[in-house]
């Protein structure tokens, strides 16, 4: 007999199904996981089903001449293509493997100790690994987000996942890290299906990369220099994926961000060197301003239609210049085009700037550094439309040192010294979504993070080397025409020399620098005073 404050426990009526009636419901959701999978597989299975159709009709031997016969297909396709070969044939083979050998392995403790589980009704839910794909130096993992996380909840911890996966670089992309290609041929229509399905918008999809092979750690040589310059597309640097990667430089200016001896050089003289036969044809116009007294760029002179680098005054000048130009352009473009396309008789004039902080920080003179500020302002919010373009460089980049830094659209960030320097140069957020330059090695000179058209991801990359001889070749090979500095009524010096500034009289005075009040009061007779009070 219950009494009040007993315990009673009630248990539901357990249903006892029979066993002919359990195994048939077994099967059939076994089958039915079972064709799902072979469904969300279609290469797997239809290999898989050949394997067997070929060992049932013809045995081991059968096996072994279709492997033979796959291997010199495929060595025969990668000698005579090797990028398609990568795409279509090794990068899913080696991506498939790798996700079985490697990723799926250590998925669950990876996830959670990254802090990318989730727990709902008492269960926990992990990001899930839709695919792997490779190529020679990156593995491209391709994961769906649990219900409510964002690619940011991604790339906070994007140091976490490349050292839980025992790489020291990755980085996160909220949408295919790659360009769809162009396709033509007879098979194009069939090559813009695939790409169809594979760069579709997946909104619930983030791409993590983890570079496999650092494929930057050697020298990059010089790029070959372009017939005709493509202003959108100057190949300056070499990605870590093998890729070549192209500066836009039309309707844009350029800032370089990095610390001493980080490679600022060799992303400069790697622009030059792209704009050579534009140079030499007058394509082109470089003006070059080197506040370090000619000691950067002063083996490349016959290219630059104007150099300064010893007056600061010769400085402002070309800056003043380089506004006369842009508002020729404006009065005598407006109403035709809204972005200015270079030719022979109205030149692109790229002014170049090394260690621009002397120009806007460091300069002794205030009236000079005001003219030269507001000449470069100027610049950077008006002049990309007419043709009149600022690549600038320095190696500290917050505000009291460049207050313009947000009138730069493409920005390029070296090895830096500080974390909080990475989102001055590339934006903030961009160190969170892998732009670690403030941790680049001693090796790394020249390496550093860019940001690509149309994404906000950074990806890393690593600038040619031009050497001294390569430096006075070029200068041999392109220089610039006789008139290139006569683009506008241009004064007929190239460097002001230094002016003599006069000493200023300075004013003796008859006196101590003292207030008034001060003084009558030290004038006055202590005995006289004290005489008075007595």
């Amino acid at each position: 007999m219950a009494s009040a404050g007993d315990l009673m426990v009630i248990r539901p009526k357990r249903l006892k199904l029979p066993l002919w009636l359990v195994l048939p419901g077994l099967l059939l959701r076994w089958g039915w996981r079972a064709l799902w999978w072979c469904l969300r597989h279609p290469v797997t299975t239809a290999s898989t089903a050949f394997l067997l159709a070929v060992y049932l009709d013809h045995g081991w031997q059968g096996l072994v001449t279709l492997l033979v016969l796959v291997g010199g297909v495929s060595a025969v396709w990668r000698w005579r293509h090797e990028a398609s070969w990568w795409t279509w044939f090794a990068g899913p083979l080696l991506g498939w493997f790798r996700r079985l050998t490697v990723y799926r392995r250590v998925w669950r403790e990876a996830m959670t100790l990254c802090g990318l589980a989730e727990r709902y009704d008492h269960q926990t839910v992990l990001p899930r690994l839709l695919s792997v794909r490779s190529d020679p130096a990156l593995d491209v993992l391709a994961v769906r987000m649990v219900r409510g996380q964002t690619p940011e909840d991604f790339q906070r911890v994007t140091s976490n996942l490349a050292y839980t996966f025992g790489r020291r670089h990755a980085r996160v992309y909220s949408e295919y890290p790659d360009d769809r290609p162009t396709r033509s041929g007879r098979w194009a229509w069939l090559l813009r299906a695939v790409d169809a399905v594979r760069f579709r918008d997946r909104p619930s999809v983030v791409y993590l990369v983890l570079v496999r092979t650092d494929a930057l750690r050697a020298v990059v040589p010089p790029f070959d220099v372009p017939a005709v310059p493509d202003f959108a597309a100057l190949p300056l640097a070499r990605r870590d994926d093998l890729s070549t990667w192209c500066l836009h430089l039309l309707a844009t200016h350029v800032l370089v961000g990095g610390a001493t001896r980080r490679g600022k050089g060799s992303v400069l003289w790697s622009l030059v060197r792209a704009l050579g036969n534009g140079v030499a044809s007058g394509l082109v116009r470089l003006w070059v301003i080197d506040p370090k007294g000619g000691m950067e760029f002063a083996m490349g002179r016959p290219m630059f239609a104007r150099f300064a680098c010893k007056s600061f005054e010769a400085m402002a000048d070309l800056l003043d210049e380089a506004v006369t130009v842009m508002r020729e352009r404006q009065a005598r473009l407006a109403g035709s085009v809204r972005v200015h396309t270079p030719t022979v008789a109205d030149p692109l004039v790229v002014v170049v700037i090394d260690e621009m902080a002397a120009l806007t920080a460091y300069l002794q003179d205030v009236e000079l550094r005001k003219r030269i500020a507001a000449s470069l302002g100027l610049l950077l919010s008006q002049g990309a439309g007419v043709g009149v373009l600022v690549v600038a460089a320095l190696q500290d980049p917050r505000k009291e040192v460049l207050p313009f830094r947000d009138l730069f659209p493409t920005r390029i960030a070296l090895g830096l010294t500080e974390a909080s320097q990475v989102d001055m140069v590339l934006g903030d957020g961009a160190r969170n979504r892998g732009a670690l330059a403030d941790q680049m090695p001693r090796w790394a000179k020249g390496v550093g993070y860019v940001i690509l058209d149309g994404s906000p991801e950074p990806a890393r990359v690593r600038f040619s080397y031009i050497a001294d001889d390569e430096i006075r070749a070029m200068a041999v090979r392109f220089p610039a025409p006789v008139d290139a500095a006569d683009i506008l009524a241009q004064v007929g010096r190239e460097t002001a020399p230094e002016p003599t500034r006069p000493s200023l009289p300075r004013q003796r005075s008859s006196g101590p620098l003292l207030p008034d009040a001060l003084l009558n009061l030290l004038r006055q007779d202590p005995d006289k005073d004290g005489g008075e009070q007595a």
